[in-house]
């Protein structure tokens, strides 16, 4: 007698609910940030807070899906374009500056998502990013990718702040404006980080459109009458 498997519901995974807290977290934040900092603030750090643990439930449950790391992905990315847009209204000088951060932000890691998923269904050579010794350090070290994430965030999180609040002084100086230029060098890093990490993943993704036609034309060539 067959006996039917359960079919699990990948939706109701723990990491993946995490991500649904997050996208509720997020939404709350883009409501108030305009005119509440305290509630936006918080929301925003709670949701960034889970970002950490979705990750860590995913390896601990061993509940790993595609549709988790998308939906993590896209939460980052609407999260932090979020917070850029509210500081182009509260910066308007340079909003070209944050415009450009949120294109390269969501363009490069658009390609990589892209090519992490069709790199599944391919054996082609990719090019690897991990000969670098910078680039190596910087995908194969936790402690070092999450300085550079919560850096690039504080930056970002200072500007926020400091259209309302100049916080604790400290020798009569804004610690939020403190934080603002000690994480600005990082968020930069980061930027020209994120530029290199799309144009790989665009090439490798014209690997995969390579190798795709090349097959293609072989069957055509064999189904050709000798």
């Amino acid at each position: 007698m067959e006996v039917k498997q359960e079919q699990e519901n990948i939706y109701l995974f723990v990491p993946n609910i995490i991500g649904y807290a997050r996208i509720v977290l997020a939404i709350v934040s883009f409501y108030y940030m305009p005119t509440d900092y305290v509630i936006a603030s918080w929301c925003y750090i709670i949701s960034v807070l889970l970002d950490a643990l979705d990750g860590h439930a995913a390896r601990h449950f061993n509940q790993s899906t595609k549709f988790g790391a998308m939906l993590d992905q896209l939460t980052d990315r609407c999260g932090t374009c979020g917070l850029l847009v509210t500081l182009s209204y509260f910066y308007p000088k340079y909003m070209f500056w944050f415009q450009l951060s949120m294109a390269i932000d969501v363009a490069c890691h658009w390609f990589y998502l892209h090519t992490t998923v069709l790199q599944g269904k391919t054996s082609h050579k990719f090019i690897d990013m991990s000969g670098n010794p910078i680039m190596r350090v910087y995908y194969t070290n936790r402690t070092v990718l999450g300085f550079m994430c919560l850096f690039n965030e504080l930056f970002y999180a200072a500007l926020y702040l400091l259209h309302f609040t100049p916080g604790p002084l400290l020798l009569g100086f804004s610690t939020f404006k403190l934080l603002a230029i000690v994480s600005f060098p990082v968020a930069v890093v980061k930027t020209g980080i994120s530029v290199i990490h799309g144009f790989v993943a665009s090439c490798n993704i014209g690997v995969i459109d390579v190798a795709e036609r090349t097959a293609q034309q072989e069957r055509e060539a064999n189904k050709k009458p000798q």
